[in-house]
């Protein structure tokens, strides 16, 4: 003869307050994950717009050529009675037209 033993299991109910709570609990949890991670990426963004270079600082001044007004970099332009030019040819060609 074989016994065979039930363990009566109890019954799971839900009620609606209980899975109102966990809802609650759940955008909670959603709610301050996503909060902080827009923090995160806000101070990323801004780290990021304070570690770029100036480039008035580390750039080369700018110069417009006397003859076409094309700007060029400085140290690329030609000097002659004062006024800067792009090429030998604007040079020449403003210090002839005198």
């Amino acid at each position: 003869m074989v016994w065979h033993v039930v363990i009566p299991q109890p019954e799971l109910r839900t009620e609606p307050l209980g899975k109102f709570l966990l809802l609650v609990a759940l955008g909670a949890i959603v709610y301050f994950l996503l909060r902080n991670y827009k923090r995160a990426i806000a101070r990323q963004q801004d780290a990021d717009r304070h570690s770029e270079p100036d480039a008035s600082a580390s750039g080369e001044d700018m110069v417009r050529c006397a003859q076409c007004g094309v700007h060029l970099p400085r140290s690329e332009s030609y000097l002659s009675e004062g006024k800067l030019y792009c090429s030998e040819e604007h040079k020449r060609l403003g210090s002839g037209a005198r």
